[in-house]
């Protein structure tokens, strides 16, 4: 035992559970030194990866997320390799929390082959790391044939697939993720595929696939598709998005609000007065703020209203909205 257990009575503690023969207390003693969340302790952490019990193993991966140092990532690294595939995950888990580039090398190779649980932890560090040779593993997940029932654990690659090819807005995946957006059976897929659309600001296919996405059954889904159509900044979009602010769900309506002021459409100025008028505040808010975007001094008359509206949130974005259009006239803008 170093001269640092023996000057520390909490730390000797937890050694000495380490070494014990019953495994819940070696887990639970791995669980306690890695609260401590001291880098020092990384050479112990690093050893009960070794442990012969996987639950030990897989505390120890999960336990070194904080230990930023080059020791545990070696040895989170050999750990993906580990027989058992819960340590694989919490491995794959602990290098994602790190993000240290040197970690995608191990990584890589995991992304196609194994469990798909594994390989799902495996592309969510990876979409982390935002490396662009994780491209060819995500856009193969979801080349590969789907079962009758999908299980969770398939759902979540392809989940984390599409995250990779968002993050790294990789234009050969556009036509996978726009059929993904309009047909896959899941909806947390199809709205993951509708988010990553958004990363394609000039193309007119991505932004027709999220305006189909916007009568999609899922309000989620919808409410995404109105979200990603502000960021594709195509002034095309404003008609559908006009339609969106009809929407059933009041979530969709406020982001369908959001996106038309990031359009600065001229046409969405009177819709926008209307919605400055809902019950809803939320939605209220964002149409006030949408009309400063665009600026047009036509609406002042309705913001001067809302700066007296009874909640606060609404005054503080007509007054915002109304300083937004000063300073554009004063501008000659």
């Amino acid at each position: 035992m170093t001269s640092s257990l023996l000057d520390d009575p909490e730390l000797q503690a937890i050694a000495e559970r380490l070494a014990s023969p019953d495994a819940e207390v070696r887990r639970i003693a791995v669980m306690d030194l890695g609260d401590l969340s001291d880098e020092a302790h990384t050479p112990l952490l690093v050893a009960a990866l070794r442990d012969d019990t996987p639950a030990v193993r897989a505390a120890a991966a999960l336990a070194l997320e904080t230990m930023e140092n080059q020791s545990a990532v070696e040895g989170l690294a050999v750990a993906l390799d580990d027989a058992d595939a819960q340590v694989r995950e919490a491995a794959a888990h602990s290098l994602a929390e790190l993000k240290e580039p040197a970690s995608a090398a191990w990584l890589l190779p995991h992304a196609g082959t194994g469990p798909a649980r594994v390989r799902a932890a495996v592309l969510r560090a990876l979409r982390e790391l935002r490396v662009p040779a994780s491209a060819g593993p995500a856009l193969a997940v979801l080349q590969e044939p789907r079962a009758a029932q999908d299980s969770a654990d398939a759902i979540a690659l392809r989940r984390e697939a599409i995250g990779v090819l968002g993050y790294l807005k990789h234009a050969p995946a556009l036509p996978a993720l726009a059929g993904l957006a309009a047909s896959d059976p899941v909806d947390e897929v199809r709205r993951a595929a509708v988010g990553a659309l958004a990363f394609a600001a000039g193309d007119a296919d991505a932004r027709i696939a999220l305006e189909t996405a916007l009568r999609d059954a899922s309000w989620q889904v919808r409410e995404e598709a109105a979200t990603g159509l502000g960021k594709l900044k195509q002034p095309a979009a404003t008609a559908a998005l006009l339609v969106a602010l009809d929407d059933d769900y009041w979530q969709v309506r406020l982001r369908a609000a959001r996106s038309l002021g990031r359009l600065r459409s001229a046409e969405s100025v009177t819709p926008l007065l209307a919605a400055l008028g809902h019950s809803i505040s939320n939605l209220r808010k964002e149409a006030a703020l949408a009309l400063g975007d665009i600026g047009d001094a036509g609406a002042l008359p309705a913001l001067e209203l809302a700066a007296d509206d009874p909640d606060p949130e609404v005054r503080k974005s007509a007054r915002l909205a109304i300083a937004q259009i000063g300073n554009k006239a004063a501008h000659g803008a």
